[in-house]
């Protein structure tokens, strides 16, 4: 059964770090490429990153400023989201997800109608 298991939110205060890990289990994920998406309350999920397979082409949102990394680890079988200098607005379910039939990001990577299969999400809170 083919499953990603998110770990690594939680609650920091604005300037903290925090690591997203998103974890393939029944996948090898060194093949795919894997997206990092935020939702904050009320708002349509977002396209945070995305590193492609192979080369891991990485992509960002430009509103992130560099304060996000995206990273893999193939021995692990996980891909990262080292998040740094976290702000308020950086409040939401953070999901990983990939577009199954795709080995590239795409031109499209932000948006969420690009990837099918997602994993369970973690809530990050930055409060001050």
């Amino acid at each position: 059964q083919v499953q990603f298991v998110e770990s690594g939110g939680g609650l920091v205060q604005p300037g903290g770090s925090l690591r997203l890990s998103c974890g393939g289990s029944g996948i090898t994920l060194d093949y795919y490429a894997i997206g990092w998406f935020r939702q904050a309350p009320g708002k349509e999920r977002e396209g945070v990153s995305c590193i492609g397979s192979g080369d891991g082409f990485t992509h960002y949102s430009d509103s992130l400023k560099g304060r996000f990394t995206i990273s893999r680890d193939s021995e692990k079988n996980v891909v990262y989201l080292q998040m740094k200098n976290l702000e308020p607005k950086d409040t939401g379910v953070y999901y990983c997800a990939t577009p199954t039939q795709a080995g590239t990001c795409g031109y499209y990577w932000y948006r969420r109608s690009e990837f099918d299969y997602w994993g369970q999400g973690k809530q990050v809170t930055v409060y001050s």
